[in-house]
């Protein structure tokens, strides 16, 4: 039998010392298992700056020191941490922008490479390319019957890639995200409340807090969604730890009473993907 579901949510904010990042992650995520969260989430690399110039200099090789912090951390709260992402450093010397999933026993149970790379050039100029290698995978995790798809910030721009994880199953959609402050007074909640209600899941978005002393500024506003595309709860700008249930009957509910997935017209269209390796 499935156990109950509640969702914890770690707006920190990151600093220039990883060390200091990872202290302060593991406090935050035991402030959410202190508050009944059993499903934990950071925020998009939430070890190290988010400037590219600096991604290869903070880069690990898995294990490294703060995949080892998330499986301790998970295994010391008995909970399912979803470690945001950390910028991963291959045996080939390819960077990645990865998102790693760990146990109550501490035991991996995914990891999800960012698919779709963030290069824009308007009011900002932004090229993860440049150092970033995309991944191809697409994510699902299992955590005690429970099934949940990651991605991470741009790839929810892409419906495609939300409608294919809730087409395998997944109940809620995990998203670390850092948007910045042009694209997250515009987009941020209306990107996540459109996936919930678009694929009838919940969405759990963790933004870092807003740090006004770094080059890059996150918008926060870290929430969870319900699949009306109801917010159940959002911080604010600052460092927050908020959590939300996950409600299995609710989303059956809406389900079946407004049956989008089962409407599709299969004949007319189709969404073709690769599944995750398994």
């Amino acid at each position: 039998m499935q156990q109950s579901i509640v969702i914890g949510i770690c707006q920190m904010q990151v600093q220039t010392d990883k060390s200091v990042n990872l202290h302060k992650a593991e406090k935050m995520v035991q402030q959410a298992a202190d508050k009944g969260a059993n499903l934990v989430i950071l925020p998009e690399v939430f070890h190290a700056p988010y400037e590219t110039a600096g991604f290869r200099h903070y880069a690990e090789i898995f294990p490294g020191p703060s995949t080892e912090m998330l499986s301790r951390a998970a295994a010391r709260h008995n909970i399912c941490l979803v470690g945001g992402s950390i910028i991963e450093l291959d045996t080939e010397g390819k960077i990645y922008n990865s998102s790693y999933t760990f146990g109550p026993s501490g035991e991996l149970l995914g990891k999800h490479r960012k698919v779709h790379l963030f290069d824009v050039d308007g009011v900002i100029t932004f090229k993860e390319s440049d150092v970033i290698t995309p991944g191809h995978d697409l994510t699902i995790v299992e955590y005690q019957g429970f099934r949940f798809g990651v991605m991470i910030c741009y790839d929810i721009r892409f419906p495609e890639w939300s409608r294919a994880l809730a087409l395998e199953g997944a109940k809620l959609l995990v998203v670390p995200g850092a948007f910045n402050m042009s694209s997250g007074p515009s987009f941020w909640e209306l990107m996540m409340r459109t996936r919930a209600i678009d694929n009838q899941v919940y969405v759990a978005a963790a933004s870092p807090a807003r740090n006004l002393s770094s080059s890059y500024h996150a918008w926060g506003h870290s929430m969870i969604v319900d699949p009306w595309g109801k917010i159940l709860v959002e911080a604010g700008t600052g460092e927050e730890v908020i959590t939300a249930a996950f409600d299995p009957v609710y989303m059956e509910k809406v389900r079946r009473e407004m049956p989008l997935l089962k409407h599709r017209r299969c004949d007319l269209y189709e969404l073709k993907y690769d599944r995750q390796p398994k």
